[in-house]
């Protein structure tokens, strides 16, 4: 087996995909990187009405399509509230506990373009002044933002631009460990997204030709449900989701390995090719792990759930501490590269069911 993953250009492009804010909703600017990314390769694409980009590279069969699916958004948040304090309400984008985020570094981004950083705190901070503030419930009733301008009143904040509606991102803290860990919020799902951006440039810079039409598709709206789940090209046989394997107790993906999900709150993958899938991996010797997500949904699922008639199934890094501020080891980001250029240039194969 070839291998194909190269962790230095990789560790880079993940890097600068995790500084690229993006919450779902705000993803103009890291959507034109990706399409400047695949405009170098020459890899023909197209951009759909909601954002999301599909390449699309010529496979010997035209006519039975494979796509894979990474998405680029990721959490964040709205000002719900500009409040008489000077401070900033907060309504969440994507699904999160508002502790993965208490004491975070984060930017508004203003409609006129201006960005203005803040820190995402609880209102009751200080200690010498609340007693019980480790007693509190941290929800959108106790957290807010405090603005890194001299504001002291709702008024003023205005004058700074800032007004209900506004993104606002938090800070990735990107960091790559001696030891091959790999720390940043939003991994899920940019480890995935480079993979597959790194995936298109084997395969363009090796010349190698594909046994199936195969569609690269960014997505851009995943952690509201509705990434994938249109624009699915009606030859497309095989939908493949790349997504971060969920990490905790009861569970059997890890920072190592690729993790292959059989089922999550959707129901079950299509049997068939998941095995497939796995006896791949078995034939080429990759490190997997087969996992079951409870709370987990996919732009796959999301396909299925639109009515699109295809073989869904998904696979990816393993990431601890989803929705927070995660980890996952070059280990796994190597086993998942080199399960998704073993499957994408495997012969065709009939499936049951």
């Amino acid at each position: 087996m070839k291998h194909v993953f190269d962790e230095k250009s990789t560790v880079i492009l993940l890097d600068q995909l995790v500084h690229i804010a993006s919450p779902s909703g705000y993803t103009k600017e890291i959507m034109k990187f990706i399409e400047s990314y695949i405009k170098g390769l020459e890899i023909p694409y197209k951009r759909t009405n909601k954002g999301a980009i599909i390449a699309t590279v010529k496979g010997e069969n035209d006519q039975q399509h494979r796509l894979f699916t990474a998405h680029t958004d990721t959490l964040g948040a709205m000002v719900k509230e500009v409040k008489t304090n000077g401070r900033l309400k907060l309504t969440m984008v994507g699904g999160f506990n508002w502790n993965a985020v208490e004491g975070e570094y984060c930017t508004i981004h203003t409609a006129s373009g201006k960005k203005i950083r803040g820190t995402i705190l609880m209102h009751e901070t200080t200690v010498h002044v609340y007693r019980n503030a480790g007693e509190l419930k941290r929800d959108e009733n106790h957290i807010e933002v405090r603005i890194d301008e001299k504001v002291k009143n709702d008024v003023d904040v205005r004058k700074v631009g800032i007004e209900v509606g506004d993104f606002v991102s938090f800070d990735p803290r990107f960091e790559v460990t001696d030891s091959g860990f790999i720390k940043s919020r939003h991994l899920d799902d940019k480890a995935s997204t480079a993979l597959l951006m790194q995936l298109m440039k084997y395969i363009k810079n090796n010349n190698i030709k594909l046994p199936y039409t195969t569609h690269f598709y960014i997505s851009n709206n995943e952690e509201i449900g509705y990434g994938g789940n249109s624009n699915i090209p009606s030859e497309v046989v095989d939908y493949i989701a790349v997504d971060m394997g969920a990490i905790g107790d009861g569970q059997s993906s890890d920072e190592y390995t690729v993790s292959i999900c059989a089922k999550d709150s959707s129901g079950p993958y299509h049997y068939e090719l998941t095995r497939y899938i796995v006896e791949l991996a078995k034939k080429n010797q990759i490190n997997y792990k087969l996992d079951i997500y409870p709370h987990y949904g996919s732009d796959a699922s999301a396909a299925i759930r639109a009515g699109f008639d295809v073989r869904h199934a998904l696979f990816g890094p393993g990431i601890e501490s989803s929705h927070a501020y995660e980890r996952t080891h070059l280990d796994s980001l190597k086993e998942t590269a080199e399960l998704l250029y073993v499957f994408v240039t495997s012969p065709i194969v009939e499936l049951e069911g």
